[in-house]
């Protein structure tokens, strides 16, 4: 692979550095004691993780109420406690609020859960387009808009960690990472070339079915500059578990640049990504190369 020398090079210039640390917000890697969701970097996302608090809250309150309705049931009418059972079999009352309080409770559920839906299904007009397409076993990415310009992307190995020059997360990390500019609106085309893979970025609140022979869609924006991961979240085979999916989001003129080289070269691209991170940390990497 031609990047594979443009990586070797690049590592040699950053040899003496102390470490690969991007200067830039990284998300989608795993985090001693996390719990919950990952940060949200879309407004998709956003929506997703308060739908989801505000299920916790209806679920939590319902389970605590039958707990406690069982709780007083077996106190209250164990034979111990009540050694003459009532005989009864109907309760108008009750019969009414264990129907009508279910149905409420699904409405309130139901009506932000459309919203949400509608809103992650209705593509916005976007600034331009990403066509992804899974292989076995990685990512094919396409810019229509910028020139047609076309790469793989593929997860870097083990042994490769140490000489990436951007920060490197074992698994996730890719040889050349799918690059948008912050603030834009991107839409996402997503299809594959065997058999079905997934385009999941948890992040993004993106989780996309590549299916051969369909052209599914989606979209995300994202305002803050970072680097952001996920991975293909569909059995696809027996390097399943080694298809991540790597997005720099950059600055509109960093951005640019890096198109432009693409369509030179896309596998020497990711050079104006190093010099990005390299001036955001101040030139160091440069200065202790030389």
């Amino acid at each position: 692979m031609r990047f594979s020398a443009v990586l070797g090079a690049l590592s040699v210039l950053f040899v003496m550095t102390t470490g690969s640390v991007a200067a830039a917000p990284v998300m989608g890697v795993p985090v001693d004691g996390e719990m919950g969701f990952q940060a949200a970097a879309t407004p998709v996302m956003e929506n997703i993780t308060w739908f989801h608090n505000m299920l916790l809250w209806i679920i939590t309150a319902i389970s605590l109420l039958v707990l406690g309705l069982l709780v007083w049931v077996i106190v209250r009418y164990n034979a111990k406690s009540n050694p003459t059972p009532s005989k009864f079999s109907h309760n108008t009352l009750v019969e009414v609020v264990w129907t009508a309080a279910p149905i409420v409770i699904l409405i309130i559920i139901a009506v932000p859960s459309f919203q949400l839906l509608y809103y992650q299904d209705t593509i916005p007009e976007s600034d331009f387009t990403i066509k992804t397409t899974g292989y076995q076993w990685n990512w094919g990415y396409e810019y229509p808009d910028h020139g047609g310009f076309e790469y793989f992307s593929n997860m870097v190995a083990d042994e490769d960690i140490a000489a990436h020059p951007f920060e490197a997360h074992r698994n996730l990390t890719t040889d050349l990472p799918v690059v948008v500019p912050a603030g834009a609106t991107v839409r996402v085309e997503v299809t594959a070339a065997d058999v079905i893979h997934n385009w999941a970025m948890p992040a993004f609140g993106i989780k996309m079915d590549a299916i051969p022979g369909r052209l599914n869609e989606t979209w995300f924006r994202v305002d803050e500059p970072g680097i952001y991961y996920g991975q293909c979240s569909e059995l696809c085979g027996v390097r399943h578990a080694f298809m991540p999916i790597e997005v720099h989001v950059v600055p509109q003129d960093v951005f640019d640049a890096w198109v432009e080289a693409a369509n030179e070269d896309p596998y020497s691209a990711p050079e104006v990504l190093v010099a990005h991170y390299d001036a955001l940390r101040g030139g160091t990497r440069v200065a202790a190369a030389q």
